[in-house]
C-alpha cells in the first residue's frame, strides 16, 4: 500500500502549477485560456470556456479535488481511508449549510439544486430528497438520520437556542473539525509526526482566526466565542484558548500566544495578515512533507492541502482576468498566495 500510494503522490505532485505556469495563464490571450488549462492538467476548468459546461468555477475545482482524492484513497483501508474520505466530506457539509440556509429563506428547490456541490463517489446525502423537504424542522430530522447526524445534532440545539443562522453554521464548522481531529489523533499514534504538524498548522490557524473574527469583527461575548472554537486543540490548548478569548484586542491576543506561534506572527498587522502568515507557514510545511520520503498517508494529505491551495491560485488568476485586472495586480495576488 505505502509504495503504491507514495508513487501515486509523487506523480500527482507534478500536477501542481509552479509560479511560471500561473504567470503564463495570467498573460495568455483569451482564446488560449482553455488550451493552457488543458495542458496544465485541468480539463474540467477548460470546459468552463466557450459555454461547454454550466458548472461554476468553484464546482470544477472541487470536482478535480474529489477525483484526485478518489484515486488516492483507492489503496487505503480502515482508519487511513476513512480519514481522507472525511477530509473530502467537508464539501458535503457545505451542502448541508446550503440546504439549511435555503430552507430558512424559503428558496425554491429548483434554485437551490444547481448550487449544491456534486460529490460524485463521495456523496452520502440524498440531496434530491432533502431539497424538497417541507420546512427547516423536517430538514433537520432527515439530516439527523443521515451519516452527518453527529455534526448536525449539536448545531441544531445551538440554533434552537439562538435562532441565529450564523451560530448554526459556526457550530457545523466546529463539529466537522472536531471530527477531523478525532480521526487524526488515531493516526498520530501509529503514523509519523508529520500528521501532527499538518493538523496543528490547520487547527491552530482556524481557532486563532475564528477567535479574532468572532470577538472583534462580530463582537460576540468571550464565553460564546470559546464555545464555537475547536476544543481539541494543538499548540492552542483549551487552557490557552480560555486565556486568549478574554483579551480585549487582537494585539493582546498575539502577545499571549505560545512562543512558536508568536514568532510566526511577529509584527503582523490585522486579522487578514495573521491568516496569510499562518497559511503560508502551513503551505511551507505541507510542501516539505510532500517532497519528503516519509509516511505515505501524510504525503497524500499534504498533497491534497497543497493542491487545493494551488488550484485556488488558478481560480484567482481566472477571476482576475474576468474582472479585467491588470496582469501586475494578478501577479501580485498570486505571488502573495504562492511564494513560500
Amino acid at each position: 500500500m505505502s509504495a503504491y500510494l507514495n508513487a501515486r503522490v509523487s506523480l500527482f505532485k507534478e500536477r501542481i502549477w509552479p509560479m511560471p505556469a500561473l504567470d503564463r495563464l495570467a498573460r495568455a490571450a483569451e482564446q488560449d485560456l482553455a488550451p493552457v488549462l488543458e495542458e496544465g492538467g485541468l480539463p474540467l476548468l477548460a470546459l468552463g470556456f466557450g459555454g461547454k459546461d454550466t458548472l461554476s468555477l468553484e464546482g470544477r475545482i472541487i470536482a478535480h479535488l474529489l477525483e484526485e482524492t478518489r484515486i488516492l484513497v483507492r489503496p487505503l483501508r480502515d482508519a487511513p481511508r476513512q480519514f481522507l474520505i472525511y477530509w473530502a466530506e467537508r464539501f458535503e457539509v457545505s451542502n448541508v449549510k446550503t440546504l439549511l440556509r435555503a430552507k430558512m429563506s424559503g428558496e425554491r428547490p429548483a434554485v437551490v439544486g444547481p448550487r449544491l456541490i456534486n460529490m460524485g463517489a463521495f456523496a452520502r446525502l440524498d440531496t434530491a430528497t432533502l431539497v424538497h423537504t417541507e420546512d427547516v424542522a423536517e430538514l433537520f430530522r432527515k439530516l439527523e438520520a443521515s451519516p452527518y447526524a453527529d455534526i448536525v445534532r449539536h448545531a441544531r440545539r445551538a440554533f434552537e437556542e439562538s435562532h441565529d443562522p450564523f451560530i448554526l453554521e459556526a457550530m457545523l464548522d466546529r463539529a466537522y473539525y472536531e471530527g477531523l481531529v478525532r480521526r487524526a489523533r488515531q493516526l498520530e499514534k501509529t503514523s509519523c509526526r508529520q500528521m501532527h504538524t499538518l493538523m496543528a498548522d490547520m487547527i491552530d490557524r482556524i481557532n486563532l482566526i475564528w477567535m479574532m473574527r468572532y470577538r472583534f469583527n462580530y463582537n460576540l461575548p468571550a464565553a460564546q466565542v470559546y464555545y464555537l472554537l475547536v476544543s481539541n486543540g494543538y499548540r492552542l490548548s483549551a487552557d490557552v484558548l480560555k486565556s486568549l478569548v478574554t483579551r480585549n484586542s487582537p494585539e493582546e491576543m498575539l502577545e499571549q500566544l505560545p512562543e512558536g506561534l508568536a514568532r510566526k506572527l511577529d509584527d503582523a498587522q490585522g486579522i487578514y495578515a495573521c491568516f496569510g502568515r499562518l497559511e503560508r507557514g502551513a503551505m511551507d510545511n505541507a510542501r516539505r512533507i510532500l517532497a519528503s520520503g516519509g509516511d505515505a498517508l501524510c504525503r497524500a494529505f499534504a498533497y491534497l492541502i497543497v493542491r487545493e491551495h494551488n488550484l485556488r491560485s488558478v481560480r484567482a488568476v481566472l477571476r482576475g482576468r474576468h474582472l479585467q485586472l491588470p496582469v501586475a495586480d494578478i501577479q501580485q495576488a498570486i505571488g502573495q498566495a504562492e511564494v513560500a
